[in-house]
């Protein structure tokens, strides 16, 4: 599986594990770097993070970057 393959598989995991808060993706480079902002329900931006392939790929580790960003938003 590309990194293309696996960004695309943390994308729409975060999106769902952050739902109903919004999850926006933007700009995947070629490396397979991505950034993803998550904004509430009044347009405000709650947290804001880039991610690199070592950070995403295999669950367990995309599973720490969400544990994580939900720790922060709730500190």
């Amino acid at each position: 599986m590309s990194i293309h393959h696996h960004a695309q598989n943390a994308m729409s995991a975060l999106t769902a594990a952050f739902a109903p808060l919004s999850c926006q993706i933007m700009a995947l480079s070629r490396k397979g770097n991505f950034s993803f902002t998550l904004v509430n329900e009044h347009g405000i931006a709650c947290h804001t993070e880039r991610l690199y392939p070592d950070q995403y790929m295999g669950n367990e580790r995309l599973q720490n970057v969400i544990e994580r960003t939900r720790k922060a938003m709730t500190a």
